[in-house]
Protein backbone atom coordinates (compact mmCIF):
# COMPACT_ATOMS: atom_id res chain seq x y z
CA UNK A 1 0.00 0.00 0.00
CA UNK A 2 1.00 3.34 -1.25
CA UNK A 3 0.36 6.44 0.77
CA UNK A 4 1.86 9.44 -0.66
CA UNK A 5 3.30 12.80 1.05
CA UNK A 6 1.38 15.87 1.78
CA UNK A 7 2.01 19.18 0.87
CA UNK A 8 0.43 21.06 3.30
CA UNK A 9 -1.09 19.99 6.67
CA UNK A 10 -0.35 17.79 9.47
CA UNK A 11 0.51 14.06 10.22
CA UNK A 12 -0.38 12.65 14.07
CA UNK A 13 2.01 9.54 13.99
CA UNK A 14 2.28 6.69 16.78
CA UNK A 15 -1.71 7.18 17.21
CA UNK A 16 -2.62 3.78 19.70
CA UNK A 17 -3.68 0.84 17.01
CA UNK A 18 -7.38 1.22 15.92
CA UNK A 19 -8.01 4.49 17.53
CA UNK A 20 -7.82 6.39 15.18
CA UNK A 21 -11.25 6.91 14.23
CA UNK A 22 -12.15 8.27 17.51
CA UNK A 23 -9.17 10.79 17.60
CA UNK A 24 -10.96 12.25 15.01
CA UNK A 25 -14.13 12.24 16.14
CA UNK A 26 -12.35 14.35 19.37
CA UNK A 27 -10.58 16.58 17.11
CA UNK A 28 -13.87 17.31 15.73
CA UNK A 29 -12.82 16.26 12.42
CA UNK A 30 -15.43 15.15 9.63
CA UNK A 31 -13.62 12.17 7.56
CA UNK A 32 -16.69 12.90 4.90
CA UNK A 33 -15.54 16.49 4.63
CA UNK A 34 -11.34 16.94 5.12
CA UNK A 35 -8.41 15.14 2.88
CA UNK A 36 -6.93 12.89 4.73
CA UNK A 37 -5.44 9.13 5.13
CA UNK A 38 -5.60 7.05 7.72
CA UNK A 39 -3.18 4.26 7.94
CA UNK A 40 -4.45 1.99 10.87
CA UNK A 41 -2.93 -1.14 12.36
CA UNK A 42 0.68 -0.57 10.91
CA UNK A 43 3.88 -1.94 12.12
CA UNK A 44 5.68 0.29 14.42
CA UNK A 45 9.05 -0.44 16.51
CA UNK A 46 8.30 1.13 19.46
CA UNK A 47 4.66 0.05 20.04
CA UNK A 48 3.86 -3.44 17.91
CA UNK A 49 1.46 -1.30 15.64
CA UNK A 50 0.49 2.13 15.66
CA UNK A 51 -2.14 4.22 13.27
CA UNK A 52 -1.13 7.34 11.26
CA UNK A 53 -3.63 10.29 10.70
CA UNK A 54 -2.29 12.39 7.49
CA UNK A 55 -4.73 15.58 7.05
CA UNK A 56 -3.94 17.54 3.88
CA UNK A 57 -4.77 21.69 4.56
CA UNK A 58 -5.52 21.50 8.45
CA UNK A 59 -7.24 24.13 9.33
CA UNK A 60 -8.23 24.87 12.92
CA UNK A 61 -7.75 21.82 13.70
CA UNK A 62 -7.34 21.43 18.32
CA UNK A 63 -4.30 19.70 18.33
CA UNK A 64 -4.64 19.81 22.48
CA UNK A 65 -6.90 17.18 23.04
CA UNK A 66 -4.62 14.64 21.87
CA UNK A 67 -2.70 15.06 25.16
CA UNK A 68 -6.08 13.10 26.61
CA UNK A 69 -6.53 10.53 23.71
CA UNK A 70 -3.08 9.72 22.28
CA UNK A 71 -0.60 11.42 24.24
CA UNK A 72 2.16 8.90 22.62
CA UNK A 73 1.47 10.63 19.80
CA UNK A 74 3.40 12.44 17.37
CA UNK A 75 2.53 15.75 15.16
CA UNK A 76 4.11 16.59 12.69
CA UNK A 77 3.39 19.89 11.02
CA UNK A 78 4.21 20.09 7.27
CA UNK A 79 4.42 23.45 4.90
CA UNK A 80 5.73 23.22 1.27
CA UNK A 81 6.40 18.86 1.48
CA UNK A 82 8.27 19.45 4.64
CA UNK A 83 8.42 19.21 8.34
CA UNK A 84 8.30 22.84 9.99
CA UNK A 85 7.50 21.42 13.69
CA UNK A 86 7.43 18.01 15.09
CA UNK A 87 5.41 18.28 18.91
CA UNK A 88 4.45 15.64 21.24
CA UNK A 89 1.24 16.03 22.81
CA UNK A 90 0.61 17.00 27.07
CA UNK A 91 -2.26 17.20 28.88
CA UNK A 92 -3.91 20.07 28.33
CA UNK A 93 -4.69 22.75 30.63
CA UNK A 94 -8.32 23.35 30.04
CA UNK A 95 -10.67 21.31 27.74
CA UNK A 96 -13.98 21.73 26.10
CA UNK A 97 -17.05 19.38 25.36
CA UNK A 98 -14.48 16.44 25.69
CA UNK A 99 -15.23 15.28 29.12
CA UNK A 100 -18.51 14.92 30.77
CA UNK A 101 -19.59 16.15 34.01
CA UNK A 102 -21.22 13.41 35.96
CA UNK A 103 -22.52 15.65 39.06
CA UNK A 104 -26.37 15.42 38.03
CA UNK A 105 -26.72 18.57 40.37
CA UNK A 106 -24.21 20.31 37.53
CA UNK A 107 -25.57 23.49 35.90
CA UNK A 108 -24.30 21.62 32.63
CA UNK A 109 -26.38 18.46 32.91
CA UNK A 110 -29.67 20.42 33.73
CA UNK A 111 -28.99 23.50 30.95
CA UNK A 112 -28.78 22.87 27.68
CA UNK A 113 -26.29 24.45 25.46
CA UNK A 114 -23.59 24.90 28.30
CA UNK A 115 -19.88 23.57 27.45
CA UNK A 116 -18.41 21.32 29.76
CA UNK A 117 -15.62 22.84 30.83
CA UNK A 118 -12.84 21.16 32.92
CA UNK A 119 -9.33 22.28 34.31
CA UNK A 120 -6.67 19.91 35.28
CA UNK A 121 -6.30 19.70 38.54
CA UNK A 122 -2.66 19.95 39.67
CA UNK A 123 -2.51 18.48 43.03
CA UNK A 124 -2.89 14.66 41.51
CA UNK A 125 -2.25 13.19 37.86
CA UNK A 126 -4.53 13.44 34.82
CA UNK A 127 -7.80 14.73 37.06
CA UNK A 128 -9.89 17.45 35.49
CA UNK A 129 -12.38 19.43 37.53
CA UNK A 130 -15.28 21.08 36.20
CA UNK A 131 -15.60 24.63 35.66
CA UNK A 132 -18.70 24.83 37.21
CA UNK A 133 -19.52 22.20 40.59
CA UNK A 134 -15.31 21.60 40.59
CA UNK A 135 -16.58 17.50 40.43
CA UNK A 136 -13.46 14.74 39.83
CA UNK A 137 -13.06 13.33 36.36
CA UNK A 138 -10.94 11.05 35.39
CA UNK A 139 -10.21 10.96 31.49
Amino acid sequence: MEVTSIQDGIIIDHVPAGTALKVLEYLRIDPATTKLALIMNTTSRRYGSKDIIKIEDAQDVDLDVLGLVARQATVDIIHGGQIVNKQTPTLPERVVNVITCVNPRCVTTTEPGIDQVFYLDHTDDEVYRCRYCDEEAKF
